[in-house]
This record gives structure tokens, C-alpha cells and sequence, in this order.
């Protein structure tokens, strides 16, 4: 009797971590939305929204070979987690593809946010290997110049010749602190 009980906790906390994945999915950022043109305007909102909060990010802007702009990721977890969001790569401030962002994840964790992010293609060839890619994976390298914990960019030299730059904001929920290593960006069509 205690093995079927143990299976049955063990089939129980599986489905309790894959129900938050699907909760992840059903939030409103967009998915099931196929309208490009909606794709692209909150592209835009988000983008105002960051140089209006952190007005050193248009300088980034300026100086990228390209953005992946993430208008909305929301992130929940109980134990296993995940998050979803879809958005624009940005080169010379027009729309060139359109991707998804996903990430999965276990360990002590409950809650869940929704945030936005920038990813700043500082060279050329970082932008090329992240289009090249059939997906590309945030990594630990990866350089955060705003992480709404405060209203001040915090760029440096070190930051600003970093391949990718990343600014998470907009935070919203009960989950502390976003990051964005582990999601990975796939390209989807809209």
C-alpha cells in the first residue's frame, strides 16, 4: 500500500509541475496570438517604456547590431517552473523575425511574474550566431545592464563590450528577481 501511495505522490508532484508549465502558457502574453502586427506594437509600448524608465538603454540601442525584444514573459512555479513569451528581433529599428522565448526549470520555487526583456546584439557576429542558431540559449555570460531592483542603468565599460547585453524590467508578481539564463529563443512564425 505505501508503494501505490508513493507512486501516486511521486505521479501527483510531476502533474503539479507540468500544470504550472501549462499555467505559464494560458497567462496573457500572447500565445494563441498569431497577429503580427499586435506582435509588433507591444514590441513598441515595450520599447518606450524602457527609454522612458532607463533612458541610458537608447544609447545601447544605438550602438547594438540588433535587439530580441520580449514584451511579456510570465514565469510560475511550484517546484518544476517555467515561462513563455513571444517577441521581435529588431535591426535598424524594423522587424526582421519573430521569436519565442521558453524556459523550464526545477529546484525550491513558488510564485509567479511577468516581466520584459531586451536582449542588445552588441557585435555583429553575436547577432549572427544567435539568427544562425535552430535555438539559442541564455547563458550565464550573459551581461544585465537593468534588473529592476533600482532605476539606474548600470552600464560600465565591461558591461558595454560584452557580446549580449540583457535589461529584464517591468516586473510584476510574487516571485523575486527574473532572470532570463536557460530560456531559449526559437524562431516562430506569427
Amino acid at each position: 500500500m505505501s508503494t501505490s501511495k508513493s507512486r501516486l505522490s511521486r505521479r501527483a508532484f510531476t502533474a503539479s509541475g507540468l500544470a504550472a508549465i501549462g499555467a505559464t502558457a494560458a497567462c496573457s502574453n500572447g500565445i494563441g496570438n498569431t497577429n503580427d502586427v499586435k506582435i509588433d506594437a507591444r514590441v513598441n509600448a515595450t520599447l518606450n517604456q524602457m527609454y522612458d524608465r532607463y533612458p541610458g538603454t537608447r544609447d545601447l540601442a544605438q550602438k547594438s547590431a540588433g535587439m530580441l525584444v520580449m514584451p511579456l514573459v510570465t514565469e510560475a512555479g511550484f517546484i518544476f517552473g517555467g515561462a513563455y513569451g513571444r517577441g521581435a528581433l529588431r535591426i535598424n529599428g524594423a522587424t526582421v523575425d519573430y521569436y519565442a522565448a521558453l524556459k523550464g526549470n526545477a529546484g525550491l520555487q513558488l510564485g509567479a511574474q511577468q516581466y520584459s526583456h531586451v536582449l542588445f546584439f552588441m557585435t555583429d557576429a553575436a547577432l549572427a550566431r544567435f539568427r544562425r542558431s535552430s535555438g539559442w540559449t541564455a547563458g550565464a555570460d550573459l551581461e544585465y545592464v537593468v534588473i529592476d531592483e533600482g532605476d539606474a542603468l548600470t552600464a560600465d565599460t565591461n558591461t558595454l563590450t560584452a557580446p549580449v547585453v540583457a535589461a529584464v524590467f517591468g516586473q510584476a508578481g510574487i516571485r523575486i528577481g527574473a532572470t532570463i539564463e536557460g530560456s531559449k529563443y526559437t524562431r516562430i512564425i506569427p
